[in-house]
């Protein structure tokens, strides 16, 4: 989640709890708990200065404020209308925010708030008010016949608040493991899949005892591109070699094994052999050219059954048939 999409969901949320305050005011004004009402102006203050501080990139300093005075309305509430209206269970959703801003800030590489601080404020203030309440009762007792209606409506906010952030941080955790897996599994260059996914990926075909067809393709005297048309030349080679190897087999497992090299695993119920063949036309018939110089590129392709040798065997075997082709004139399949 980049900067300008936290700014706007913190906006959207500051927004809501405005509205909600001016709703809670009218309420308060209802239930003639006066205190309640002049309180609500300072709060509605709070939420407008966060606008400000919102659109300073202040964040931290927001995040702050708004933590402090939640946990003080929250047991403001409690100690005027008693528990039976559900404000102290806001303190169930404020921990959980917490941590979560804390993750956000790591994120954006933010100054982070001091979380078991807050949680602990939090835990103090929740304990007060509800055990006072529990041995004095609510100031404000003439209003308890809304309290059913409250319970119901914070409970539903407080839920709606839980379910968002949780969702939210996890959904953001498996999109960083995703991140993650894929920096692990990706080729940056070609937008391939690298050695160490062919490797475990190959390890679990041979565990399965599945048979397929396993391919090394070498590009013809690529280093002769390179000492010629530069190592830039030699680059858009790769990507281009990269996207013909995608589109002739889409279904297959394609890596790049080394340097100029790649490895394609091939279901064995997809593609019969001529799939290789028609990769080597495919290679040969595009037109390659760099800097408006014309590039002549081929590939030599070494084929091996999977047979019930170990990995490295069939990779070896792969290898040398692409070392028979390449002895015997380069540019061919040899299975």
């Amino acid at each position: 989640m980049d900067a300008a999409l936290i700014k706007k969901l913190t906006i959207t949320i500051n927004t809501v709890i405005l509205f909600l305050v001016l709703g809670l005011m009218l309420f308060f004004h209802m239930c003639k708990a006066t205190f309640l009402v002049y309180f609500s102006i300072p709060t509605l203050l709070v939420y407008i200065v966060g606008y400000v501080l919102i659109h300073f990139n202040r964040l931290d300093i927001y995040l702050r404020m708004v933590y402090v005075w939640l946990n003080l309305y929250m047991t403001i509430c409690t100690l005027c209308l008693g528990y039976n209206f559900g404000f102290h269970l806001y303190c169930l959703s404020m921990i959980p925010i917490i941590y979560y801003s804390n993750y956000m800030a790591y994120k954006m590489n933010a100054r982070r708030v001091k979380t078991w601080i807050f949680s602990l404020l939090i835990l103090s203030c929740y304990l007060f008010c509800t055990v006072y309440v529990s041995y004095n009762g609510p100031i404000y007792e003439e209003s308890n016949k809304y309290a059913g209606i409250f319970w119901i409506t914070n409970s539903v906010i407080v839920f709606g608040f839980l379910i968002f952030y949780t969702k939210t941080l996890i959904s953001n955790i498996i999109k960083s493991e995703e991140n993650l897996t894929r920096m692990g599994y990706i080729d940056q260059l070609t937008g391939l899949y690298n050695r160490h996914y062919m490797t475990d990926r190959l390890e679990e075909l041979w565990e399965s005892k599945e048979k397929d067809s396993l391919a090394m393709i070498d590009i013809d005297d690529f280093k002769g591109i390179n000492d010629v048309y530069g190592h830039n030349a030699g680059d858009y080679v790769l990507k281009k070699i990269a996207s013909i190897m995608n589109e002739t087999c889409p279904e297959c497992i394609i890596s790049r094994w080394g340097g100029e090299e790649f490895l394609i695993l091939r279901k064995e119920k997809t593609y019969s052999d001529e799939i290789f063949e028609t990769l080597r036309k495919a290679v040969e018939a595009t037109e390659f050219s760099f800097d408006d110089q014309p590039i002549d590129v081929t590939v030599t392709i070494g084929v091996s059954v999977e047979d019930g040798s170990y990995i490295d065997k069939w990779i070896q075997n792969a290898d040398d048939k692409l070392y028979a082709g390449k002895k015997s004139g380069k540019n061919k399949v040899v299975y």
